[in-house]
């Protein structure tokens, strides 16, 4: 025996009305909450370093059933309207839509091994195979850096001479300036520095734009570097930051500015 019409037609309501309302996490003077929007909390506490969990999912479904029945009390109170409230509405639809652009742009510029390599290998290259352990004293004019040599070669100590450098940073210890590449220097500096041996002193002042030098070079040694996978994600960092500025450039030069 067949069943009437309407009780098919009822019954194929009802499941889809099931269906439906298991896309959504509750209801609200009729309004629908959806569970995308539940989901998307989730995602983003997952994010924050919260785990997932049947006590978290009710805090956002009582949380975002909070924010609903607030949001209807707002519109009907015409809160929407205000100027001040409107401009916050835009601001916050616009950082919504520029974040999104960005994922998807490095979705579909993703930065490469290849790349990766290829920075390494030019930093690798740039900061050179040896890193030196110097000392300097930085004197205000030329007369009183000879002056300073002249003392070194009567016999007094670099490091007690190096309290009356003009350097806050290394005076206080005895001119040290730590191991680094000769490319951290300005160039006049990393030239007279480069023609020194282990021990040797600049036996004329050396003229940069931050005064005049005393150098003396302690040690060398071969440069210290990361390795490719330990540098990768400051590398990464890097690239995505020039390639996010070349974007932006790009962008700016097609648009109308006016």
């Amino acid at each position: 025996m067949r069943k009437p019409v309407s009780l098919l037609l009822a019954a194929t309501l009802a499941t889809l009305s099931g269906a439906a309302l298991a896309q959504n996490i509750a209801k609200i003077n009729g309004v629908a909450i959806p569970m995308s929007r539940a989901d998307a909390m989730i995602k983003e506490m997952a994010a924050q370093g919260r785990q997932d969990s049947p006590d978290l999912r009710k805090a956002i479904k009582e949380e975002l059933i909070n924010r609903e029945i607030m949001m209807q009390e707002a519109s009907k109170m015409g809160l929407a309207k205000l100027p001040e409230v409107e401009t916050q509405l835009e601001f916050a639809k616009q950082n919504v839509l520029v974040r999104a652009y960005i994922q998807e742009y490095f979705k579909r510029n993703a930065i490469t091994d290849a790349q990766v390599n290829a920075e390494y290998s030019k930093i690798k290259q740039e900061l050179g195979e040896k890193e030196y352990r110097t000392r300097h004293i930085l004197l205000k004019t030329e007369d009183l850096a000879k002056g300073i040599i002249a003392k070194l070669k009567g016999g007094a100590k670099f490091e007690d001479l190096a309290k009356a450098s003009e350097d806050p940073g290394s005076k206080d210890k005895g001119g040290d300036l730590d191991w680094a590449t000769p490319s951290t220097f300005v160039p006049e500096f990393t030239q007279a520095m480069l023609k020194l041996k282990k021990g040797e002193v600049t036996q004329t002042p050396v003229k940069t734009q931050f005064g005049f030098h005393v150098i003396r070079v302690d040690d060398t040694r071969d440069t210290q570097l990361p390795s490719i996978e330990e540098a990768k994600p400051r590398i990464m960092e890097v690239l995505q930051r020039n390639q996010f500025e070349k974007m932006l450039t790009e962008l700016r030069t097609k648009a109308t500015i006016e």
